[in-house]
């Protein structure tokens, strides 16, 4: 078994998401763009908002979960940010963001810098089964399609409830195992299966009831996510041309990526879905 406790699995994982040079091409890609002053988190959202529904979801989910200013929030596996920018600058939140891929948070913190939102976000390189932080430390613990790369979800969750204040908040939109196997590869998160553990949903939601969480809201979001995807021809980004889009993080196969994405939801290989709960 593998997961991200294992050194060798956090070096393929590196390999997987952290593009070689990637700073230097967000870089290319936002002068390319004439945003390489000032961007605006929309201006980044075809790039940094790296799951299914994009921009849109990441508000409907803060809506959902009643965000507001004040509150601290760790985005477990924010990758470059774009959630916790979004968080930070329309619900004023404080945002850490934990993430195993060094090159994601470097990336991460220069797009942070050029949005003006550094005093409220800030990344952490780390592993989200051994959090670096103190119990009790966050309002919020927010997944957002962090969790398809991770074996031990026990431990995972554990970690979310310890470092969560009593009366904190758990956030997901997750991918999860569907019906139908196995899944088609790549995915935006795997070449192939030895880097992708899903769960069924049921699975993962009677393991967050034996970690003394309280369900909130449990919404099976596939159907609007298969939508979304064929809007998009099964793209991971809008169809045209973009300087700035996930092919930045994802390399030459992130059509194909896409377009199996597409046809995972369709033919019932993944599920997706928006949960709240609240620490005991």
């Amino acid at each position: 078994m593998e997961d991200l406790a294992d050194a060798g699995y956090l070096a393929r994982l590196d390999a997987h998401y952290g593009a070689h040079n990637l700073d230097d091409r967000i870089r290319a890609a936002l002068r390319a763009a004439g945003k390489h002053e000032a961007p605006t988190i929309d201006d980044l959202a075809p790039l940094d908002q790296f799951h299914t529904g994009g921009k849109h979801a990441t508000r409907q989910l803060a809506e959902r979960a009643g965000l507001h200013a004040g509150q601290s929030v760790l985005d477990a596996g924010g990758g470059i940010g774009g959630p916790a920018r979004t968080l930070a600058a329309l619900y004023g939140c404080a945002v850490t963001v934990l993430d195993s891929t060094e090159a994601y948070c470097q990336a991460g913190a220069i797009l942070t810098a050029l949005t003006g939102l550094s005093d409220r976000v800030t990344f952490r390189h780390g592993n989200a089964l051994d959090m670096p932080f103190a119990d009790g430390s966050f309002d919020v613990v927010w997944t957002q399609h962090a969790t398809m790369n991770v074996d031990d979800k026990e431990r995972l969750f554990a970690e979310a409830f310890r470092v969560l204040r009593p009366g904190g908040r758990l956030v997901l939109h997750e991918i999860m195992a569907g019906p139908v196997r196995p899944v088609h590869f790549p995915v935006p998160w795997a070449r192939d299966a030895t880097m992708s553990y899903l769960r069924p949903a049921g699975e993962i939601r009677s393991l967050l009831a034996t970690t003394a969480f309280v369900e909130v809201v449990w919404d099976d979001v596939t159907a609007s996510s298969l939508a979304w995807f064929e809007a998009r021809n099964g793209g991971p980004v809008p169809s045209g041309p973009s300087q700035l889009g996930l092919h930045l993080l994802l390399g030459p196969e992130f059509r194909e990526m896409g377009q199996n994405m597409l046809r995972n939801l369709a033919e019932g290989r993944i599920a997706v879905v928006q949960a709240i709960l609240d620490r005991r």
